[in-house]
């Protein structure tokens, strides 16, 4: 009996791990499966999140389309994927200029996607533009701009491609959108205004489109980091706006966010929400204590205009 007592725990530790290392093996068979040969349109691919994805999508067997606004960077990308992949199991990737805030050469765009390979499975909108000032310094030139970048540009490809997924009754489309879709931060109203836009259309478009089988995912982390940058340790003795902040703002890295794109299309996920405690926590009070909310918001508005006065 006492034998049996000491190898219980071993035991159950070994087949703990032989479940998850079975549960993991058979995601990634499931994430290959679900974009094995499928057509997958990345917008911004020549980002750090969308170089990423690029990365995922085509070691898994996609077909990919990489849009980008420049032909060299997009070039560069299209030279390191193919400098590593195995040409048997993946696809040359098909390159396309396109400038998201230029609404009117959209069409001509999606036309030209839609001729790669004559259908879109999968369009990823990754494509952003940021902007951090007052309001009144912002002007509303550089307003509309960060609109048709963040909003109308997504929307306007969003709507050429999708006849052809609601014709086939199959296809996703994926948005990859902020916590500023649910959550406005101080300073940055123009692009939360746009990412909340984003946020309210694709949410409508899902409901509208499910009886075609055609599946609209958003993914919102809080903020996506650049590889170098490190989030600092937490500091309890500052405030609760410098804490929340600092949390918020070093978000993922651009590898855990293309990763979680891919489980979002292989499960066919509507909604992720890649964020720490803090953001989560966030948006509970917002929604359940507004009024705190603000408060604590406005607060830190007050502090850093102290801090820049001094």
């Amino acid at each position: 009996m006492g034998v049996l007592a000491v190898l219980i725990f071993p035991l159950l530790l070994f087949g703990i791990s032989g479940i998850i290392y079975i549960y993991r093996a058979v995601g990634r068979l499931m994430s290959k499966s679900a974009v094995q040969n499928k057509v997958v349109v990345i917008t911004d691919a020549i980002s750090g999140l969308g170089k990423e994805c690029s990365r995922v999508f085509h070691s898994e067997g996609a077909r990919l389309v990489l849009c980008g606004k420049t032909w060299e960077k997009l070039e560069a990308l299209y030279n390191a994927l193919i400098s590593v992949a195995d040409p048997s199991v993946t696809f040359t990737p098909k390159l396309v200029l396109l400038d998201l805030s230029d609404i009117n050469c959209i069409q001509d765009v999606a036309k030209e996607i839609l001729d790669c390979y004559g259908c879109v499975d999968i369009l990823i909108n990754n494509a952003s533009l940021k902007v951090k000032g007052p309001v009144q310094s912002i002007s509303l030139e550089l307003d509309k701009k960060i609109m048709d970048a963040n909003y109308f540009g997504p929307i306007t490809l969003t709507k050429a491609l999708l006849p052809s997924m609601i014709s086939r009754r199959t296809g996703q489309v994926v948005l990859v959108n902020n916590i500023q879709g649910k959550l406005g931060v101080p300073f940055r109203a123009a692009y939360a205004a746009s990412k909340h836009a984003a946020q309210g259309f694709f949410d409508c478009l899902r409901a509208e489109v499910e009886e075609f089988d055609v599946c609209i995912s958003t993914v919102s982390p809080t903020f996506i980091r650049s590889y170098h940058v490190q989030p600092e340790p937490g500091n309890w003795e500052a405030s609760i706006w410098k804490f929340f902040f600092r949390k918020l703002a070093y978000g993922v890295h651009p590898m855990e966010v293309a990763e979680e794109v891919l489980r979002t299309v292989s499960r066919k996920k509507q909604e992720v929400f890649m964020a720490n405690a803090i953001p989560k926590a966030a948006l509970y009070i917002r929604t359940f204590f507004p009024e705190l909310f603000f408060a604590i918001i406005a607060s830190g508005v007050k502090e850093k205009q102290k801090v820049e006065e001094k």
